[in-house]
């Protein structure tokens, strides 16, 4: 489309705010939208609402108040009949009662009354805290909701402990924003600055992130820009063009980023991630499906975003990481300077990494054609990072950026949940070929991620759930089994008629970690395992990535299933792997410097079946 610089700017109606308590315990993120309170004990409510000649906030308990129209699209009322827990909703011209589409709490869940937030009434024990290093991470995916048997950020903070053991420096949280019903994996949210009722008020989530922070664990939010969820979402009744029928996304409208009132859709957005980051004092965010955040304007949303990002990490002085899932070749948003600092994204998902799996189930080394090329890819992923990643524009793959631009994983939400009965792979494959390929990612350059209860081999599976009702369910639940009929290879239709039924209260609770497994020797030695081999990479792998300006891998195939890679660091040293992933052995040669980690067993110059071998020479 050609962008028109001609369109209706209703940003001039307000001022881009970022404003910070002076002081430091007190962390509020103020707003041009919602409901915000003020010093003088008023709370000023303000709705863009463009195609409503009038709005009135209804207030509990209270006659409706007119709001004042500017004439540009917003209504807006500043008022002492409002305080700090008052719940309200704004009343459109026609009677229908909507919640406040900026609401920092539903507790009614997404179409009841909102309830107006102080952020000030929480005081942050953190003081000090300016995150950590992006070098340093090692992530644990976690779903709040079954985390615990509870399912709260209250429930969650009693377990922060067992992650500090463990050696997780950084939690990356499945979306937390409202969403319909009582379980969701979260990714339909549509109520983007209300923390989901489900897991417990506001002040909760922050007391999580403030407890994580005093164990040196970072906290990053998934968040979802790109479209809204089936049920909840009001806005398009009084604001139409906050999304738009010129992008499509697999999952809804897209939103509007380059049309028409698309001012205000990217400030709704913008100020969502400095909310999250300023008030909540998250350390970053992930930007699920950031390739479906269509926008043809000349400056992109994310590039807008990222820029937003990088003036408040300055102007506090700590470190704050954006991350990306995006399935095209996105280069040039993971460069970083001289000295190794990202200069755009921190990193993005590594879905090639998957090509581990193929592995583990027994594709590399059974002979068929293509294995070779097949190991060629896993190889390619391990030291690169991109190999089928689309190619922008048509422009040349070039990956010049380094390893720690790449999160790697075995597991995740959509890995073991995209299955038939969500298995986790422990359930899949033999115990040693799990060691083997978690030993690969775990000492990998790249940053590695962990799902919850991966440390102990959990016995929990975590199919798809969700909580919607009537006609909606039922589509649902017919294209949930429409999308698992496509996995490759299929699965019969008898397994699609015992597939868990995502509305079924009982999907939900078994995937809720059984934490007494714990007390099991064989999950306890699983779970010593994985301590064991993060206490390497802090000592032996994180001091390494550092600085690292540049992509230093490269990489051999040694025979289908067997392959080497090696990094060279700015430092000099240089770090080897050696992996067989193969039923027999393979000749590598000995190892050359110091053996960091021998999962498995080697003979000579050989390497025994699922054996891998890191070391590093100074």
């Amino acid at each position: 489309m050609i962008f028109s610089p001609a369109r209706k700017d209703t940003r001039r109606a307000f001022p881009a705010l970022i404003a910070t308590s002076s002081q430091e315990n007190l962390r509020v993120h103020r707003m041009p939208f919602g409901a915000e309170t003020e010093e003088d004990g008023r709370v000023r409510f303000r709705i863009y609402a463009p195609a409503q000649s009038s709005v009135r906030l209804a207030l509990e308990g209270r006659e409706p108040l007119p709001m004042h129209a500017d004439g540009t699209g917003w209504h807006e009322l500043t008022t002492d009949q409002a305080k700090a827990g008052s719940r309200y909703r704004y009343l459109l011209a026609d009677g229908t009662q909507v919640p406040d589409p900026v609401s920092r709490y539903q507790p009614e869940d997404v179409s009841g009354a909102s309830e107006v937030i102080d952020p000030r009434s929480y005081a942050w024990n953190d003081k000090g805290w300016r995150g950590r290093p992006w070098n340093e991470a090692i992530l644990y995916e976690l779903h709040v909701g079954t985390f615990t048997k509870e399912g709260t950020f209250s429930s969650a903070v009693r377990k922060l402990d067992h992650l500090a053991v463990l050696g997780i420096t950084a939690i990356e949280l499945m979306c937390i924003a409202e969403f319909p019903g009582n379980r969701n994996w979260g990714y339909d949210g549509t109520l983007f600055y209300a923390t989901d009722s489900a897991y417990g008020r506001p002040e909760e989530v922050k007391a999580f992130i403030d407890a994580a922070h005093a164990r040196h664990i970072m906290v990053i939010l998934d968040v979802v820009y790109n479209h809204f969820g089936p049920e909840g979402n009001y806005m398009p009744q009084y604001f139409p063009g906050i999304v738009t029928d010129r992008h499509k996304t697999p999952w809804g409208q897209s939103l509007n980023f380059d049309g028409e009132h698309s001012d205000v859709v990217r400030d709704y957005v913008i100020h969502n991630a400095l909310y999250w980051l300023e008030e909540f004092h998250a350390d970053g965010l992930r930007l699920d499906a950031s390739h479906a955040m269509i926008d043809d304007s000349p400056r992109h949303i994310l590039d807008e975003l990222r820029e937003r990002v990088d003036a408040l990490s300055n102007a506090e002085n700590r470190y704050i990481h954006l991350i990306l899932e995006n399935e095209t070749n996105i280069a040039n948003k993971l460069q970083r300077d001289d000295q190794g600092k990202p200069t755009n994204y921190s990193a993005q998902w590594n879905h090639d990494i998957t090509h581990l799996l193929s592995a583990a189930f027994g594709n590399l080394c059974s002979g068929k054609d293509g294995a070779e090329e097949e190991t060629g890819k896993l190889a390619k992923a391990l030291a690169e990072g991109f190999v089928i990643a689309a190619q922008m524009q048509g422009a040349p793959l070039e990956p010049h950026v380094p390893p720690t631009a790449f999160i790697a994983f075995i597991q995740t939400h959509d890995l073991i949940g995209n299955r038939v009965f969500g298995e986790r792979i422990s359930a899949l494959v033999p115990p040693h070929q799990l060691h083997a390929i978690a030993a690969i990612c775990l000492l990998l350059p790249q940053i590695p991620m962990l799902f919850m209860g991966e440390e102990w081999a959990a016995t929990t599976p975590f199919p798809f759930f969700c909580d919607y009702h009537g006609d909606l369910a039922e589509a649902v639940r017919k294209g949930r089994c429409d999308q698992l009929s496509k996995l490759d290879p299929a699965p019969s239709q008898e397994e699609l008629a015992r597939a868990p039924n995502p509305q079924d209260d009982a999907t939900l609770r078994s995937a809720q970690l059984l934490w007494d497994e714990l007390d099991q020797p064989a999950h306890a030695a699983w779970f010593d395992w994985y301590k064991r081999i993060l206490a390497v990479r802090h000592e032996s792998i994180i001091p390494l990535l550092a600085s690292l300006p540049d992509a230093c891998g490269t990489y051999e195939v040694i025979a289908p299933g067997a392959l080497k890679a090696r990094w060279i660091f700015p430092s000099g040293a240089k770090l080897h792997l050696n992996a067989n992933l193969c039923d027999r052995p393979n000749t590598f040669g000995p190892a050359t410097g110091r053996t960091l980690w021998l999962e498995g067993s080697e003979d000579n110059d050989n390497l025994n079946s699922w054996t891998i071998r890191w070391s590093l020479e100074a």
